[in-house]
């Protein structure tokens, strides 16, 4: 191997640490189950759960605007969002599910913190459940430690 200099981020939390998670209440019972592996995640690797602000908004579509405002309040190190889009029979979840991506992406290249795109997307409830935390993992818990590790990832790099 090349003798060049390797940053990566690490896996636990850094001391004051402050994430904000907003959800989407559209399909709850989805979200709420992302919600709580979002937050089991953060306290799990050593966040402090009283630097943890949620923040719900009515549906996957409004995530980019509270995740922007959110990042720009200078409160957070990073913003988590999670929601569930599920296809229906109309072209709906198509938009949604682009402009939920474009939008959460767009914060992160905007402000320069860290925003988790932990929409499930998915073509039934049963995808939906399964990645909640039933069957392939949960979406919320994962976007959790990209978080720290995006974290801990700026701050080496200044």
């Amino acid at each position: 191997m090349r003798n060049i200099q390797m940053m990566e981020g690490n896996v636990v939390a850094p001391e004051g640490m402050r994430v904000a998670i907003a959800a989407s209440r559209f399909n709850e019972v989805i979200t709420g189950k992302l919600l709580d592996g979002a937050v089991d995640g953060l306290v799990r690797h050593g966040a402090a759960e009283d630097h943890i602000t949620a923040v719900w908004v009515p549906g996957a579509f409004e995530l980019p605007v509270i995740a922007m405002k959110l990042a720009q309040s200078g409160r957070f190190d990073a913003v988590i969002c999670v929601g569930a889009v599920i296809r229906g029979q109309t072209s709906h979840y198509d938009y949604v599910c682009n402009e939920a991506s474009k939008g959460i992406a767009q914060v992160a290249l905007t402000t320069g913190i860290p925003a988790l795109f932990g929409v499930v997307t998915a073509e039934n409830i049963e995808q939906a459940i399964a990645r909640a935390g039933c069957k392939v993992g949960n979406k919320g818990f994962d976007c959790a430690l990209s978080a720290i590790e995006m974290v801990n990832l700026l701050r080496q790099i200044g």
